[in-house]
């Protein structure tokens, strides 16, 4: 167990004596976890649910229920692991609130990774001030479809709620093939002048998908197409 281990191997003074860069994947979810189950500590309980779910990005879409699955995990460890998580998110679109986002690069890198592992579809406002810099990321719809993006006025009462004064509207093609659809055409114009009637400004549609053979690019802008 745990104490059996010599201090300098334990995560916690091992995190005080040599940084927290020393500490791998397992023993920083072990700082998380605090306890283990039965017959494992914790760096041995956290290692299992690494492997379990493949990856620390799958791991951080999992919901309460799917964590609550694994022996050892209750609601308060499940709820605790997504608090940790959904706060390294939060980090991650800090910088966008002291710069402007100014280009679909810079949403590919806001979104690109979170939302190309997810095997339904996610329909997303980049919701900007004045200045072009977030204000929120709001999450419209999951699953699957395109009738959920044809209705733009679930997507404006976000961006009313928000004072919002620009929006980037975004969408992944779990295909991985970015190239839009006739549906994809269809929502741009009617989010368009949805967001004209209401003096907010659609800057553009950014269709997620990934690198391959047939796609230069892992996402289609209808921006840089010509088409906004």
């Amino acid at each position: 167990m745990l104490n059996e281990m010599p201090d300098e191997d334990k995560p916690r003074e091992k995190l005080i004596n040599r940084g927290a860069a020393a500490l791998s994947d397992a023993e920083i979810m072990a700082l998380f976890l605090g306890t283990g189950r039965e017959g494992l500590n914790v760096v041995e309980l956290a290692r299992e649910i690494i492997e379990k779910f493949g990856t620390l990005r799958n791991l951080s879409r999992a919901s309460i229920e799917e964590l609550c699955q694994i022996h050892g995990i209750g609601p308060a460890k499940a709820a605790q692991l997504c608090a940790v998580f959904e706060f390294g998110r939060r980090l991650a679109r800090e910088p966008y609130s002291e710069k402007a986002i100014e280009s679909p690069e810079d949403v590919f890198e806001l979104l690109g990774a979170d939302m190309q592992r997810l095997s339904q579809e996610s329909v997303r406002a980049v919701l900007l001030n004045r200045k072009g810099r977030l204000i929120h990321i709001a999450e419209v719809f999951v699953g699957s479809g395109n009738e959920s993006l044809a209705n733009p006025s679930e997507i404006l009462r976000k961006a009313i709620s928000h004072a919002a004064s620009t929006l980037i509207l975004v969408h992944n093609h779990p295909s991985g093939d970015p190239s839009p659809s006739q549906a994809d055409h269809q929502v741009t114009k009617r989010m368009k002048n949805a967001c004209e009637a209401v003096g907010i400004e659609l800057a553009d549609h950014i269709i997620i998908g990934c690198y391959s053979r047939a796609n230069d690019d892992p996402y289609f802008s209808f921006r840089e197409a010509g088409l906004l």
